[in-house]
């Protein structure tokens, strides 16, 4: 809290380097006569600039009197309509930006001079909205070759740890693809962001509050990952190859008696993208192969018993990782009222993890065990969408149908190497899970003449059947009635309605979505602790926004919405896992969803070359969901149980100060602090025998600090440089330590424009651990993980 006023200074003088997107606009509508209300064809529609009336573009009405303007820049324009007998009429337009169409309605123009009709539309001239932040990865010099976690991490408000996206302090974040939860990044919790490749994404999408018209889960937000595609006439593409290194040196030793930890780990990644559009078909693919070896996991762990005993361990882990995936897919524009979109992603990811994990006592004098494994796993993905686009004759008037279907196979095999003093042991398993998922969904927009109407259905069907087959060794510490086979079943229908009004001064978004979520988990019935069990529900899901237009550079915002976050499927999974050789990880299919209600106040203040976003929020937590680790007597083994942990709140402000200081400097300084509460509470874990864990009420102030800053030099040579500082968190049981690093970045365009060089470094000091401590019933512990996080990366891109 006393660097406090020092950021305060430091943000009223820095900026944004990452430019988010100004969304267009088209202008829509119908001339007709006065007299006798007939259309009227070949009206000239022109749009100039309310300042200087500099002509911006025109177009004339169609045989049935209706005009359409598009990829118009939010802004104050007129319009002016011109037909021959007729007075010239002309209108104040002011483009929104809530809606991509505006519909002005009737224009009529009159013989007689006398009467001139004026019509206001109304918006905003915005180019970052506090709702809804896009980036082009593009942009993102000092990550580029990298994975998409990697790419996100120089975000405003977005944070990474242990491979998952924390937004504003949470990991309850809602991953997309292309608008559409897809098992690549995961229908539950997020997955596998960092295996795929930055190089197959155009943009991101961050909605920090997402409106009715999505599905209600992810309490922290949304972030949408659009996947690259052109709509450029005739062919184009582009081809691209990085390569690089990590763990240039050793952060920490081994402890003794161990394999070697990788060190100099390669990374490679080629991408394709092509594009043919001819007339009313367009045709596309992405393609892209993500190889790496990653020194994925390297913890020192100090364990304390309230009994004297004192355990000292590394968990190290040897990741190899292969993701390969492509996308294809055809836009056919059928008539001008039609268009039909088929598309297909096929996926595989291959995860080889090799384990080594050395017991000693407290001076290191004493091996007492070593454990190691091999973890060999195998994901596959097959999605298949088909979208059908029906506009109107009205502009802006629209309905569209998905339909969507996925298949995601994960085949895992493990393999663990128990070696004691007395013995060794050996145990296996392999888990072969089925997801399978239908989406329908339909959605219709109406435009009114101050904003938009939209309203929709959307039904989804998950069925996930697990087998595990379990072989323990001599002395084993899993269950070895524990294994067999599930079967996972979720229907999820639900409906909504969005209204969305904008006029010179005021903003109101209101939505509802009502969902009804039905699950059912069958578990193998000889199973010794968990039974068959489930839920339902029915429940409302409001949002609201209201903004008020200070100035033409001031706006204020008010933000509310309540969201869910369900248990996924290994959340309530009853198999044991280990998560290391003492750590048992195991699901509960008592655990119930987590309610989110979140309060927002934000301001946006605009200058000349720059920006200041600040906003205020407040969450609440009801069922928390989080894991709990707790012992049984006689035993020193932790068994780590997702459980329902009460109440907690998240409390917090973010600023996010831009400026343009040069034609060659641009700064962007962001600013998230917030106070985490998690109140008293207490549980039971059933698993392997039932036990009691309470924890009082727990608050810590937290946050991070992000400074990015992207410079212009000659010879068309641009350089990026990141910054980023987390400070210490609540988790329960424990808290986790500060972290900071640096991220450099340069990238040179060559060959006119097509071609682009770039080099780049993350972890540049090699600064980055993650701390943390611990603490149960009867144990404590601290842990330090000096996994790989420097990484250096080369790479050439070219536009054809």
């Amino acid at each position: 809290m006393k660097c406090v006023p020092f950021i305060s200074i430091l943000l009223l003088s820095v900026v944004s380097i990452v430019h988010a997107q100004s969304p267009k606009v088209a202008l829509a509508g119908q001339v007709k006569s006065a007299s006798n209300k007939t259309v009227l064809p070949f009206v000239s529609v022109t749009l100039t600039k309310v300042k200087d009336s500099t002509f911006i573009t025109g177009t004339i009405t169609g045989d049935d009197g209706r005009f359409r303007i598009t990829d118009v820049n939010p802004g104050n324009y007129l319009l002016t309509f011109s037909y021959l007998g007729y007075q010239p009429v002309t209108q104040s337009v002011t483009a929104g930006q809530l809606t991509p169409i505006l519909e002005l309605g009737s224009i009529e123009l009159y013989p007689d001079p006398a009467s001139l009709n004026t019509v206001t539309i109304t918006g905003q001239q915005e180019a970052i909205r506090l709702d809804k932040k896009t980036f082009h990865v593009a942009d993102n010099i000092s990550q580029a070759g990298g994975s998409v976690l990697e790419a996100m991490k120089n975000l405003p408000g977005v944070t990474t740890q242990d491979g998952r996206i924390i937004l504003r302090g949470s990991d309850k974040v809602m991953v997309l693809i292309d608008g559409k939860q897809t098992a690549i990044t995961g229908f539950g919790g997020q997955t596998s962001l960092d295996n795929i490749p930055a190089s197959a994404i155009d943009k991101i999408e961050i909605i920090n509050n997402p409106s009715a018209r999505y599905d209600a889960n992810g309490n922290a937000g949304i972030i949408n990952i659009i996947y690259k595609k052109e709509k450029k006439e005739g062919s184009n593409g582009k081809i691209g190859l990085s390569g690089g290194a990590g763990a240039l040196w050793i952060k920490k030793a081994n402890l003794p008696g161990i394999r070697p930890q990788y060190q100099r780990t390669p990374k490679i990644n080629p991408s394709l993208s092509l594009n043919y559009k001819k007339n009313k078909v367009n045709l596309f693919l992405q393609a892209d192969d993500l190889y790496t070896r990653t020194l994925n996991k390297n913890e020192f762990t100090d364990r304390y018993y309230d009994n004297g005993d004192t355990v000292r361990q590394q968990t190290k882990r040897n990741r190899n990782t292969n993701f390969s995936n492509v996308k294809a897919g055809m836009d056919w524009a059928i008539n001008d009222r039609n268009t039909l979109t088929v598309s297909g992603m096929y996926g595989t990811e291959k995860i080889l993890d090799h384990g080594d994990e050395p017991f000693f006592n407290s001076d290191l004098t004493a091996r007492q065990r070593l454990w190691q494994f091999l973890e060999d796993e195998l994901k596959t993905t097959i999605v298949g969408a088909a979208i059908w686009q029906h506009n109107f004759a009205a502009p802006g008037r629209m309905l569209n149908v998905s339909l969507s279907s996925t298949f995601h196979r994960e085949d895992e095999k493990y393999f663990f190497t128990n070696i004691m003093p007395e013995y060794t042991g050996a145990d296996s398993f392999k888990v072969l899970s089925d997801e399978h998922v239908t989406d329908l969904s339909v959605d219709y927009v109406q435009p009114i003449r101050h904003g938009r109407f939209e309203a929709g259905v959307k039904y989804r069907y998950r069925y996930i059947p697990v087998n595990m087959d379990f072989k323990p060794g001599v002395h084993s510490v899993l269950d070895a009635h524990a294994g067999g086979l599930t079967k996972y079943r979720e229907n999820i229908p639900a409906v909504y309605g969005n209204y969305l009004y904008e006029n010179t001064r005021f903003e109101l978004e209101a939505g509802l979505r009502l969902e009804y979520v039905d699950l059912n988990y069958d578990v193998n019935p000889d199973h010794p602790v968990y039974k068959s069990d489930g839920y339902h529900y029915t429940q409302p899901f409001p949002d609201l926004r209201l903004a008020y237009k200070l100035s033409e550079n001031n706006k204020l915002s008010f933000f509310y919405s309540r969201r869910v976050d369900r248990p996924n499927e290994v959340d309530i999974r009853i198999f044991p896992k280990y998560d290391d050789a003492e750590i048992i990880k195991v699901g509960n299919p008592a655990l119930r969803p987590q309610y989110t209600n979140t309060f927002e106040l934000g301001n946006k203040r605009s200058w000349n070359k720059g920006y200041l976003f600040s906003s205020i929020y407040h969450k609440r937590m009801d069922a928390t969901i989080t894991r709990i680790g707790s012992t049984v007597p006689g035993s020193t083994i932790i068994y780590n149980i997702f459980q329902n942990a009460g109440k907690s709140y998240r409390t917090g402000i973010e600023l996010l100060l831009s400026r343009k200081v040069s034609n060659r400097a641009t700064f962007n300084l962001n600013l998230n602090g917030y106070n985490n509460i998690i109140d008293s509470f207490t549980v039971v874990n059933r698993y392997p025998v039932e036990n009691v864990f309470s924890a009082a009420r727990e608050s810590t102030f937290s946050g991070n600090i992000k400074l990015n800053g992207q410079f212009h030099f000659a010879r068309q040579i641009d350089a990026q440089l990141t910054a980023i500082y987390q400070g210490p968190d609540l988790v329960p049981q424990g808290k986790t330590y500060s972290r900071f690093g640096v991220d450099i970045g340069v990238k040179k365009t060559i060959q006119q424009g097509k071609g682009e060089l770039f080099v780049n470094a993350t972890d540049v000091a090699n600064t980055l651990r993650n701390k943390r401590a611990v603490r149960g019933k009867g144990f404590h512990y601290t842990s330090t993980d000096y996994n790989e996080t420097q990484v250096v990366r080369a790479g050439y891109n070219y536009k054809f």
